[in-house]
């Protein structure tokens, strides 16, 4: 058990080892045209941790000018609320001007939220992009947004300490109701565990329509 939990300790530190390298090499190329901010499923009656602090990042972000505008990525996957728009909702309340707020409603898997806001920023006319959001993740991505897209996608995984000052921060309050889609059906109901896996890997996307697997540049 010893063992195991410093393992885990040790894996926890290089992952925040990694996302700070990772946020200074992309801080230096700042201001992105465009950042993409992963959906996270919501449960009413307000945002649990890991929205608030995805949400939090992008307007932290936004409002100290490395980023110009904001992709939400995400659909209704594990609950019936499309997680794009109701982050999309906490933005614009915390100060994200709605005009700079875009949403992919698409996206049911990590590699998802990247590839179809990729589209999205595409044709929207966005030349430069990043990836902001928790260190975890943004670590599980890099390897997927090295490979496959055109135009390098960097990583704004947010930092600890920077996002601590605003821990105190009270949810907006929000309408979730345009959000709601009454059809919804989980994944978990749709897939079983195998075929999610398939998908968070991307191997629900057809790589084979685009010239080496990889996207066109932006």
């Amino acid at each position: 058990m010893l063992l195991l939990a410093l393992g885990i300790a040790a894996t926890a530190c290089n992952t925040r080892k990694a996302a700070k390298n990772r946020y200074t090499e992309a801080k230096g190329r700042t201001p992105f045209d465009v950042i993409i901010v992963p959906g996270i499923p919501y449960h009413p009656p307000q945002w649990d941790s890991v929205m608030k602090a995805r949400v939090l990042w992008s307007w932290i972000l936004y409002k100290n000018g490395y980023a110009k505008n904001v992709i939400y990525s995400g659909g209704a996957v594990y609950s019936p609320y499309v997680e794009s728009l109701i982050m999309s909702y906490y933005g614009e309340k915390l100060g994200i001007p709605r005009q700079h707020i875009f949403q992919d409603t698409q996206a049911r898997h990590s590699t998802e939220n990247v590839y179809y806001s990729y589209l999205l920023a595409k044709k929207l006319g966005f030349k430069s992009i990043a990836v902001a959001t928790d260190p975890f993740q943004s670590f599980m991505l890099r390897g997927f947004t090295r490979r496959r897209f055109g135009t390098p996608i960097y990583h704004l995984p947010f930092i600890t300490d920077s996002l601590a000052v605003y821990n105190s921060v009270d949810p907006p309050a929000i309408n979730p109701a345009p959000a709601y889609r009454p059809d919804y059906v989980n994944i978990k109901e749709e897939k079983n565990y195998w075929q999610r896996m398939k998908g968070t890997i991307g191997r629900n996307i057809n790589w084979r329509k685009y010239p080496n697997g990889m996207l066109p540049p932006l």
